[in-house]
């Protein structure tokens, strides 16, 4: 009989993969909200997907499923703050009452982002505890600056000397 792996080392090995930190936001009928997610991803180049994982319980589910739109917006490294902002557990419609944002496709974007998405809801998937949106990416945009990074629990920046833009970017 084989034995389960234990929940809290998977937590700490996959806690080993450094991410960006994004939040992802939403506004419809029932209002806004938006969430601090590492779980995303590029999906395809043709048509252009973008891949978010929502837990279950996630507040910011429900109006990406009525609103069928989601923005994901790519945190820079001054912006820890707001990421624990959309964190917390503050009513959804405070969270982006707090933070500077602009709309692009009725869908919020915050201002400073180092790099944004629009993505038209195209599936929900089961995962476990989570639910897999995948989005057609309908509009984007650059920012500048650095990534926020996450890694082993908690947001880092890279160091000055990494924080040059990509060759393409000069």
């Amino acid at each position: 009989m084989r034995t389960q792996p234990d929940p809290e080392l998977f937590r700490e090995v996959f806690g080993r993969f450094a991410t960006g930190v994004a939040v992802i936001t939403s506004a419809g009928p029932d209002g806004t909200g938006g969430m601090t997610a590492n779980a995303l991803c590029s999906l395809s180049l043709d048509p252009l997907l973008a891949l978010v994982c929502f837990e279950n319980r996630a507040r910011t589910l429900p109006l990406v499923r009525e609103s069928g739109r989601f923005a994901v917006s790519l945190l820079a490294a001054d912006q820890e703050g707001l990421a624990g902002v959309f964190a917390s557990k503050l009513p959804e419609a405070e969270k982006l009452a707090a933070v500077e944002h602009r709309f692009s496709n009725g869908m919020p974007v915050i201002e400073g982002s180092i790099a944004w998405a629009v993505c038209e809801l195209r599936e929900l998937i089961a995962g476990g505890d989570h639910t897999i949106a995948i989005g057609e990416v309908i509009d984007l945009g650059l920012g500048e600056g650095a990534p926020l990074l996450w890694y082993a629990g908690r947001y880092h920046s890279l160091p000055r000397a990494n924080r040059t833009a990509p060759a393409a970017e000069r």
